[in-house]
């Protein structure tokens, strides 16, 4: 029998609300955003870093939660993709996706719209290449990625203010 693992103390600001939770000290972040702090958005792929599905950002850097020990994350801010939007108002990354077929069956898009939006946050002016080479860890298996790049152009052009970004939903 396999002894239980220690429990300690875990906070991090989560989507810019503080957390102070109980979690196992071996616990892994997508189990603790999923099962403590109710972030559903983050998805469980392949548990094995390979499909891209539970990116988060840790301090504004893209990472999987599959493979980040919730300890190595303690004290950061953690963005999901529940933390892009504003309210009811979708960030314009999320938006676009919708907009452009930038998701199909929507199982991979948190992670797409998390590794893309990490990326307009460092260059609002991404080519198709550096695109490409930002969501190289995400795997879709329904678009074909010509409209996953085409969404984070067009997210890009609202980031650089060519584009109008939609009006809040209601």
């Amino acid at each position: 029998m396999t002894p239980a693992a220690s429990k300690t103390i875990w906070n991090a600001t989560v989507n810019k609300k503080s957390f102070e939770l109980l979690i196992n000290s071996n616990a892994v972040l997508l189990d603790v955003l999923r099962d403590k702090a109710g972030c559903l958005g983050v998805k469980r792929g392949c548990d094995m870093g390979t499909c891209g599905c539970c990116t988060v950002m840790i301090d504004g850097q893209p990472r999987l939660s599959c493979l980040t020990m919730a300890q190595d994350a303690a004290g950061s801010e953690i963005i999901t993709v529940e933390g892009l939007a504003d309210g009811a108002h979708l960030a314009p990354i999320q938006q676009c996706f919708a907009d452009h077929g930038g998701s199909q069956c929507g199982f991979c898009t948190p992670g797409f719209l998390v590794s893309s939006q990490a990326l307009l946050n460092e260059n609002p002016n991404p080519t198709d290449s550096e695109i490409a080479c930002a969501i190289e860890g995400n795997l879709c298996r329904c678009t074909g990625y010509q409209q996953i790049i085409e969404s984070i152009q067009a997210a890009a052009a609202i980031h650089r203010g060519e584009s109008a970004s939609a009006p809040a939903a209601s």
